[in-house]
């Protein structure tokens, strides 16, 4: 059983936030207007979460709720009209966002994203790349799924699962789902009675998964099954996920005063999920051959720069896995490449300082971060199976 203290303990030593906000929430269904002074509330509760130190990433519907009042929209949508309606609704969202950051001289920045790009590779490096970058600038990303060029019907409870894979991209340690229900219960509260609340998962079994219900709001998301399928994603990636009530003035401050909500915590955090995701789950397509230097440096916890490397092998393009070999032959290493194959061959045993001379480009320093690297300490030909081990290699 999870108390009051817990759940503050949790959110108040979180680092890296995203908050999932429902449509049902942010827009006057009647009217399709903003709630200003609801998301003034509730971002004055964020950025005193930032100012403990937390980045802050926003995961916001209601796009399409504000858009299709403004195009007069009414009823049933085409997939066409959905997606004049979240194009025109946009626009009033960032203003809305910009509005209630102002005062506290924070800048946001938007970001489109789309579900295919957090399962293509190359683009998921692009987009975890930029969100790092938009934070490391202070700035908060305000994101929303790119429903203006989906080539699939929009989905409610879609942003459910865009907010757990962001969260995942960019190694979130907690996931707020902000919603109009306080939690899990064992069956529909609004149907059941008898329905008890659920403080705390830990894994998602099959008795868990029959608890939800599929219902959809007129404007708002998926339900149950889509938040549980968010905590899903989450919880493999390491990140922690609470299904919260949103209704409430501060929604976050009443979540730090120990307000009911259901928290979803796995084992893992979310640096060790990524490294053993990289070590178990990718297939390698290449591998570097690397001097005696850079593989000292790597034992230590450092990035591979391209100096240390002195040979390649197989046509790996950025964002693939490849494996580090040492001079030895054994496999040291796997990571995902910051560089294509034919970038790496210009630029290996040069100081990353030549990097934009050589490649006419500036691109990372690493050719391989430590963040996207696990030490592997794989055996040469001819050794036994039981001299391979992985070591999860935090830095």
């Amino acid at each position: 059983m999870m108390d009051a203290t817990d759940s503050r303990s949790l959110l108040a030593n979180s680092k890296r936030i995203v908050v999932k906000i429902g449509s049902t929430l942010l827009v006057d269904g009647q009217k399709g207007r903003i709630r200003t002074d609801w998301l003034a509330a509730l971002v004055g509760d964020l950025m005193a979460l930032r100012d403990q130190g937390a980045d802050i990433v926003i995961v916001s519907s209601g796009a399409i709720a504000v858009g299709r009042g403004q195009l007069g929209f009414s009823g049933s949508l085409r997939l066409e009209e959905l997606q004049a309606a979240a194009a025109a609704g946009m626009t009033r969202l960032v203003h809305a966002y910009e509005d209630a950051l102002m005062p506290f001289d924070v800048p946001l920045a938007q970001v489109l994203i789309t579900l295919d790009d957090t399962e293509n590779r190359r683009r998921y490096l692009n987009a975890r790349n930029t969100l790092n970058t938009i934070l490391a600038a202070g700035a908060v990303p305000l994101i929303n799924e790119n429903d203006t060029v989906a080539t699939d019907e929009i989905r409610f409870g879609d942003n459910d699962r865009l907010a757990a894979r962001v969260a995942a991209m960019i190694s979130a340690d907690t996931l707020i789902l902000l919603s109009d229900i306080d939690g899990l219960y064992t069956a529909d509260p609004a149907k059941h009675a008898d329905a008890v609340w659920v403080p705390l998962i830990r894994s998602l079994t099959d008795d868990i998964n029959d608890m939800a219900d599929g219902t959809t709001s007129a404007f708002g998301s998926g339900g149950m099954v889509t938040k549980l399928a968010a905590a899903r994603i989450a919880m493999g990636a390491g990140c922690r996920m609470v299904i919260a009530h949103g209704h409430d003035r501060h929604p976050v401050r009443h979540l730090l005063e120990g307000g009911r909500c259901t928290w979803f915590v796995p084992d893992a955090n979310p640096r060790t999920a990524r490294k053993e995701w990289i070590a178990g789950s990718l297939k390698p397509v290449g591998s570097l051959t690397i001097d005696d230097g850079a593989a000292t440096a790597l034992r230590h916890g450092k990035s591979l720069l391209p100096a240390g490397v002195h040979a390649l092998a197989g046509g790996f393009q950025r964002g693939d896995l490849v494996c580090v070999i040492d001079g030895c032959g054994r496999e040291l290493a796997r990571g995902l490449t910051a560089y294509a194959a034919t970038d790496i061959e210009l630029i290996k045993g040069r100081k990353s300082r030549e990097i934009e001379e050589v490649l006419g480009y500036r691109g990372r320093d690493e050719v391989i971060h430590r963040d996207d690297m696990v030490l592997t300490c794989r055996p040469v030909s001819g050794e036994t199976a039981n001299a391979t081990r992985v070591e999860v290699n935090d830095g």
